[in-house]
């Protein structure tokens, strides 16, 4: 993974919110960063917010976002509504954003959101022609 810190770094953003929120974040940085070991990574603490994906640009080159909330933590996704899934969990009705509210480990955990970021990354990396 590489990190771009011109605006901070993934501590600042989630240095404020609950230890059980910061778990889910951190676990859904290291699934990401297991399934795309050279993905790009963009921490934005005023948003607060992570990005990931191919470039450094979150609105065309990442496929992904970490924002920790009071109580869950949101996994969205730049490109929600052209990912190839069947999924339920997705949710937003925007033109292009999705989110899933993570509440547990166990969420995180599930081959679900896997599949789901995998089908991210192939929308993305398609999109790009890379």
């Amino acid at each position: 993974m590489i990190t771009i810190k011109r605006l901070g770094i993934f501590d600042d953003v989630v240095k404020d919110f609950p230890n059980d929120i910061k778990e889910i974040c951190l676990t859904l940085r290291s699934l990401i960063s297991e399934l795309h070991p050279d993905c790009i990574e963009v921490p934005r603490p005023g948003e607060p917010s992570v990005a990931y994906g191919y470039g450094e640009k979150k609105m065309s080159e990442a496929y992904a976002y970490i924002m920790p909330q009071k109580t869950y933590a949101n996994l969205g996704f730049y490109h929600g509504a052209n990912i190839d899934t069947e999924s339920t969990l997705l949710e937003g009705t925007g033109k292009k954003l999705r989110h899933i509210k993570l509440q547990d480990l166990k969420m995180v955990e599930s081959p679900e959101i896997k599949n789901i970021l995998l089908a991210a990354m192939r929308e993305r990396k398609n999109a790009l022609g890379l």
